[in-house]
């Protein structure tokens, strides 16, 4: 099977091509090899790799940024997602894209499923939203997950973000209004691979009749202010901090060009169904992620 990758060089991207590396021939791209904005290098990089199955990794992730430059943000992660959607149809390939948990408002209450509308309220979501619409419009064989809260250690991130601040203030403020479900970019690309291989002998056909949008995330739910705390007391290195104090906040006391949807936990049944997979609880995998 021959995989064409987008976004290597991401948290999820990277681990990415080491999971479905024994799955096959792994062509991947960052974005010192292409840039996604260019709609026809895409298109001929496609087409040149001719491949079995797509798999886009990669997005334009700066929130706030974003409110800044709505046109680059549409058009990496709305218009460069149709144009892998069509291309991939045209050559009878599979298409796999992560999306998010932004494409909803925060206002439910509980666990969104695929079925809830989505509302987005900034920019960033609305793009990924307008990306999913894209490759549905374009009619070839897919599998949309939305996932939430992505994180790695050492490669960006809310978690190197904790790291980082407890080795740099004694104080440190974070909202507690903010609730979702931290997932390991390791885990996330585990389960995309373990799906991927269920697909074989035959890719297409497998996903033509599982086609469609998943919620894939870690279990259980938590929010900024207590993922923090779990972060710093697994920290393989706490004598490094020097930080004395955890502040609770809410968001509104942190101004931002984009509103942030504050609850926006994942059901992530479908996926298990369908799949046969689950990913641990957000502590658990914490646990590993922090080498405990």
């Amino acid at each position: 099977m021959k995989i064409l990758l987008f976004g290597k060089t991401g948290q999820l991207g990277w681990e990415l091509q080491r999971t479905l590396a024994p799955l096959g021939s792994v062509f991947a791209y960052g974005p010192d090899e292409l840039d996604l904005a260019d709609l026809k290098s895409l298109e001929r990089v496609i087409k040149e790799t001719q491949p079995d199955l797509v798999v886009n990794a990669s997005a334009y992730t700066a929130v706030d940024q974003a409110e800044l430059e709505p046109d680059l943000a549409m058009l990496i992660n709305a218009k460069a997602p149709g144009v892998m959607a069509e291309t991939a149809r045209s050559l009878n390939a599979v298409l796999i894209h992560y999306s998010t948990d932004y494409v909803f408002d925060g206002e439910k209450g509980s666990a969104y499923t695929e079925d809830d509308p989505p509302n987005p309220l900034n920019v960033y979501g609305q793009s990924k939203l307008e990306g999913e619409t894209a490759i549905g419009q374009a009619g070839g064989v897919h599998v949309i997950l939305r996932t939430s809260w992505v994180y790695s250690v050492g490669g960006g991130g809310f978690v190197s973000k904790i790291l980082s601040w407890a080795r740099k203030q004694e104080t440190m403020r974070i909202v507690t209004d903010q609730v979702g479900s931290p997932t390991w970019a390791r885990m996330l690309a585990e389960a995309s691979a373990v799906m991927v291989a269920r697909s074989q002998p035959s890719v297409r056909g497998f996903f033509s009749e599982r086609c469609g949008i998943y919620h894939l995330g870690g279990s259980g739910t938590v929010s900024r202010f207590d993922f923090t705390k779990a972060v710093l007391e697994l920290d393989p290195n706490p004598e490094e901090q020097i930080v004395k104090r955890i502040l609770p906040a809410l968001t509104v006391e942190f101004p931002s060009p984009a509103r942030r949807p504050l609850v926006t936990p994942l059901d992530c049944s479908r996926f298990e169904r369908v799949f046969g997979v689950r990913l641990p609880v957000w502590d658990e995998t914490l646990r590993l992620a922090m080498g405990k």
